[in-house]
């Protein structure tokens, strides 16, 4: 299974750990969903102006938001990587990861895991428009988070 980390930004130090330990989280979210070593993520560290960039592109929405995420199982199967599941990428700002973790009295380490599983969720089809589906998504991403440890 292959998790790729970058960081794209400088405003939120970042080590190995942090890097290996969300690598972790990212590798926990894809085999509770029954996928194999095929598989493959990335996931990107911006700051908000970055992120804010993306959210207006993509979305519309002029502002920086916490995490997106680019599936790219999606639409038609891509020919001649059968052997590969490519998932998409997952774009997080770091700097949303620290206000929030100050915002909700937990640490930055269990914001970061948090919006890491939030994002390859959504890669993987779950969704929080509707309140049963809100439900399901906080379920799956409090379960995951526990069997990993990761407390408030």
């Amino acid at each position: 299974m292959s998790v790729l980390v970058s960081n794209l930004q400088e405003e939120v130090a970042v080590d190995d750990a942090l890097i290996d330990f969300l690598a972790g989280v990212a590798r926990e979210v894809i085999r509770s969903e029954g996928y194999d070593e095929k598989a493959e993520v990335s996931i990107v560290f911006v700051d908000d102006a970055y992120i804010r960039g993306l959210n207006k592109q993509y979305r519309g929405i002029d502002r920086p938001t916490d995490v997106l995420s680019f599936a790219m199982r999606e639409g038609e199967p891509i020919l001649g990587v059968e052997d590969e599941i490519i998932l998409g990428d997952v774009v997080i700002s770091l700097q949303a990861a620290e206000r929030q973790a100050k915002k909700y009295g937990h640490s930055f380490r269990r914001e970061a895991a948090y919006l890491a599983v939030h994002g390859i969720l959504h890669l993987l089809g779950y969704d929080h428009r509707g309140k049963e589906e809100k439900n399901v998504m906080r379920d799956k991403e409090e379960e995951i988070l526990s069997a990993l440890n990761v407390t408030r």
